[in-house]
Formats: structure tokens, C-alpha cells, sequence
């Protein structure tokens, strides 16, 4: 089938229209629709996909039974390792017309597994649209400057708008994009020196801006929103920023597979699903799904990409069930979600940045399942590594080179293997980079967050 056109600003406007109805929904007619949805996701995929078919049939299934919850519950949660070795067989062969073109997203998130994903036009629609519901939740003024600092971006850059979505349904002020990678110190001047109205920032990184600016009495009197994303926001960090900089932070969950997950409520704090284009469940041990006060972990179903069945996705991270929010939407409720908090580099000169690693084509290197870097001192990191075979010396070379260039810094770069998986930390989550080193990094290990990942 060839793709058919789709005007992204009509599409988006259309979209968010819709949001602002059904977030009222009844939880049970939410329930219902997802599971229209997801009975006809099953019955495209399951004749174009191969991985998706032979899951359905390894487990008795037939596309149907996943149009109800006792069908869906059969179903064995799909892992990340899943998606790293089924790929080929994984994608669907064809998209729907309508869908638009399909388009690869890469990600290792803060998992360390790097994995692939192909993603629609609609898709994409959903991610702009589901951006808008959070701007028009917080009242966020997009005439305002915004300034985002972001993991893939390696030098600042100004641009007269904000970019898709906002820009494509309003006039926007000016952004300024800045690498998360630069020192606290120069992050900080550029930020001055733009004087925004919103920051979007991983907690970490805001973290240490507030400290930075409490410890030289630096003013950002413009200020008004924060929005963090990328990793755990603990409350410590939130309490702190707000004081700092007499602005207001909310929090959002989203991931490059799936999009949007779940936005900070603007009435209660709480954190709502976004079930119209999710499914999500929260599972027990045993899985069977969770009830409010219980933690589990975050199975995702995107209803809406036809390109690569992502149905009971295992995402990596837990979240504890809430009860209804007293907003009213019938959306879904979670209190908090518990995810996973990387460290800051220690550099040898004593300065700090967030090391980038999420974002390495470790596979077009070497046949890496999931990697952690573990900073010993001020000089040295171990590179722990789990491979499907054992590495040529040119892989190896190759592998210290991309680590290298990723925390900045021509460290001795140690290799080691390990065998199946990498062991998650004390907290039960696995961190991508661990510092080691007592007097530099900012590490939360043990701590448990009311936000997102």
C-alpha cells in the first residue's frame, strides 16, 4: 500500500480537538475503545508482521481474543531483547494508507539496550498533539521564549520558533536549543543570556543549574514554567528549582518507542495516562495487574503504530497505581513512577556534565545487547558489556572510541563482559552510567521519586 499524504497541522489541530472530549470519558468507555483498537491492530499485524503472528500463536491466541482483557493477559510481555533480535521479522512489511511514511526511531533510553523502532505518520501525530494537551493543561504561553536543553544537540541552537507542534497551530517566540553535555557553568550563562519563560530539562541537569544559581545568587526573573523529562524527578529537586527560581515544575513520561505516557495532572499532581494512545498496565510479579497503592511494572500497548506491533511491551520501568483523580478525567492515574536516575560525569579538572550515552549506534559497532559505563575515578571507566558473540579488536577499538567521544574525555576506557544481564543497582534499577566517585557526582541511589522517567 502506498502512503497517502497528511497535512500535519489540520491532522495535529484535529487530534487535540478530540483530546479535549475524550480525557472526560468514563474509565470503563476508555476501556472499551482501547480495546476496539487494539483488536484491530491485532488483526492488521498479525498478517504483517511475522514476529507478531508467531507470538499470537506460540501463546494459543488468535487477533480477536486480544480484543478483550482475558485474551490480552495470555499474551507473554514483549522485552527489549525481544525487539533487538526479532527486528527483521518484527516490522510489518506494509502500512496502512493513511498511516504515512515510516520512519526509524533509535533509542537505549536509560536501559543500555539499544533497540529500533519504526514509527507512522499517525504516530507522530499523536506525539504532537499529546504535546499540546500538556501545553494547554499548564496554561504554558507559547508566545514566550523557550529554551530546551536536550541530549542530541551538541552546540546551541537559536531558531525564530518553537518547532512542531506549538508552531504548527500558533505563532511562537524563539527557542534556543542547548546540549546537556556542556558544562553546568556555560549551560547556565546561555540560559542568562536567552532569559526564557519555560525550560524543558532533564531533573538532573536542573538540579544542578538551581544549585549553580543559589550558590552565585544568578536570577532567571522570566522564568515561569519548567518541564522535566528524561529521567526521575525526585522531590527534592522539584522543591528546589521552585525555590530557586519562584517558578512552577511539572513533570512528564514519555520514551522514543512510544511516545507520550503519562503528563503531570495540572489539578492534583498525579500523574495521567495517556490511554488514548496507549494501552498501559501496571503488573505484578506474577501478571496480574495492579491496584491502587500496589507497584509494578509498565507494560505498554501503542494502539496506533502500525508499523511495529509493540503490544505488551515490557518498558523497563515501575509505577505505583493511584486511585481516580479528582479532576474528573477518566484517564487512567498513577501517584508515581519509579524510574531510573543517571550520574553526572566527574571530569578530570573537577567539572561536571551529564555524559551521553543513550544515544550511541553501539550496534552499527558491534553486536551489543546492553552496555554500563561505571566511572572508577577521575581518569578511568569500566565499560561492562553484554555481546552475542565475542568482539575482534577492532570492535573493541571501535567501542572506545564512541564511549570516548560520548563522555568527552580520551578516559582509559576498561572493557569488560558480562554474561546475560547486566545486574540492576541497590535500588532495583539499571543505570546506564554510574559514578563511583564520591566527591563529584549527584547520585539518588535508594531514593524513590513521585515522578516520571
Amino acid at each position: 500500500m502506498s502512503a497517502a499524504p497528511i497535512d500535519p497541522a489540520a491532522a495535529v489541530k484535529a487530534l487535540v480537538r478530540q483530546l479535549e472530549d475524550s480525557q472526560w470519558a468514563s474509565p470503563s468507555d476508555i476501556v472499551a475503545s482501547q480495546f476496539r483498537h487494539l483488536g484491530q491492530l491485532a488483526e492488521y499485524c498479525n498478517g504483517q508482521s511475522t514476529f507478531f503472528a508467531r507470538r499470537l500463536a506460540n501463546a494459543g491466541l488468535n487477533p480477536a481474543d486480544l480484543a478483550n482483557p482475558s485474551g490480552l493477559a495470555r499474551l507473554p510481555v514483549l522485552t527489549r531483547r525481544d525487539l533487538q533480535t526479532s527486528q527483521r521479522e518484527l516490522f510489518c512489511r506494509e502500512i496502512p494508507r493513511g498511516h504515512g511514511e515510516s520512519v526509524e526511531a533509535r533509542t537505549s533510553g536509560s536501559t543500555g539496550e539499544p533497540v529500533v523502532v519504526r514509527r507512522t505518520g499517525v504516530t507522530a501525530i499523536f506525539w504532537n498533539a499529546l504535546a499540546m494537551r500538556d501545553l494547554r493543561w499548564h496554561r504554558r504561553h507559547v508566545s514566550g521564549r523557550l529554551c530546551s536543553i536536550r541530549a542530541n544537540v551538541s552546540s546551541p541552537v537559536q531558531r525564530d520558533d518553537w518547532g512542531p507542534p506549538a508552531s504548527l497551530l500558533a505563532r511562537t517566540g524563539p527557542m534556543l536549543a542547548l546540549p546537556i553535555a556542556a558544562e553546568v557553568a556555560r549551560l547556565v550563562d546561555w540560559v542568562v543570556n536567552f532569559q526564557p519563560n519555560m525550560l524543558v530539562v532533564y531533573p538532573s541537569t536542573l538540579e544542578a543549574i538551581a544549585a549553580y544559581c543559589r550558590r552565585r545568587m544568578i536570577a532567571l526573573p522570566e522564568l515561569r514554567h519548567v518541564l522535566t523529562t528524561g529521567e526521575t524527578l525526585l522531590p527534592r529537586i522539584r522543591v528546589a528549582a521552585e525555590e530557586t527560581f519562584d517558578a512552577v515544575v511539572a513533570d512528564c513520561y514519555s520514551s522514543q518507542e512510544v511516545g507520550y505516557l503519562a503528563l503531570e495532572c495540572p489539578v492534583s499532581g498525579l500523574y495521567h495516562v495517556m490511554a488514548e494512545s496507549l494501552m498501559v498496565e501496571v503488573l505484578r510479579e506474577d501478571g496480574s495487574r495492579c491496584r491502587p497503592g500496589e507497584i509494578g511494572r509498565v507494560t505498554v500497548t501503542d494502539l496506533h503504530n502500525y508499523a511495529t506491533p509493540l503490544v505488551r511491551y515490557d518498558i523497563g520501568d515501575c509505577a505505583e497505581v493511584a486511585p481516580p483523580c479528582r479532576c474528573g478525567r477518566g484517564l487512567p492515574t498513577w501517584k508515581r513512577i519509579l524510574g531510573r536516575q543517571r550520574n553526572f560525569i566527574l571530569m578530570p579538572d573537577g567539572t561536571r556534565h551529564w555524559p551521553v550515552t543513550g544515544f550511541l549506534r553501539c550496534r552499527d559497532v558491534a553486536p551489543v545487547l546492553q552496555y554500563q559505563l561505571v566511572q572508577e575515578d577521575r581518569e578511568t571507566i569500566e565499560a561492562r558489556l553484554v555481546v552475542e558473540r565475542a568482539l575482534s579488536k577492532a570492535e573493541e577499538d571501535g567501542l572506545r572510541r564512541l564511549f570516548q567521544a560520548a563522555v568527552g574525555h580520551p578516559f582509559a576506557l576498561r572493557l569488560s563482559y558480562v554474561d546475560g544481564r547486566i545486574p540492576a543497582g541497590p535500588s532495583g534499577k539499571y543505570e546506564e552510567f554510574v559514578c563511583h566517585v564520591a566527591d563529584g557526582c549527584v547520585a539518588a541511589a535508594g531514593e524513590t521519586s513521585s515522578t516520571s522517567v
